[in-house]
C-alpha cells in the first residue's frame, strides 16, 4: 500500500511541477494523471488482493 500512496503523491507533485499556465502542458495533463491513476489502481489491488500465505 505504501507504494500506491507514494505513486499518488508523486503524480500530484508532477502535476504541480508544470510550468505552463493552468497546468496545460504535458506534465499537468498527461503524465501526472497517469501516475496518479496508476497509484489508485495499485491501492485498489492492494486492498482487495487475497493473502497468499494460506
Amino acid at each position: 500500500m505504501w507504494i500506491g500512496i507514494a505513486l499518488i503523491v508523486l503524480g500530484f507533485t508532477i502535476i504541480g511541477l508544470e510550468s505552463a499556465p493552468h497546468g496545460d502542458g504535458f506534465l499537468g495533463l498527461t503524465l501526472g494523471p497517469i501516475v496518479v491513476l496508476t497509484g489508485f489502481i495499485f491501492e485498489f489491488v492492494a486492498i482487495f488482493a487475497k493473502d497468499r500465505k494460506k
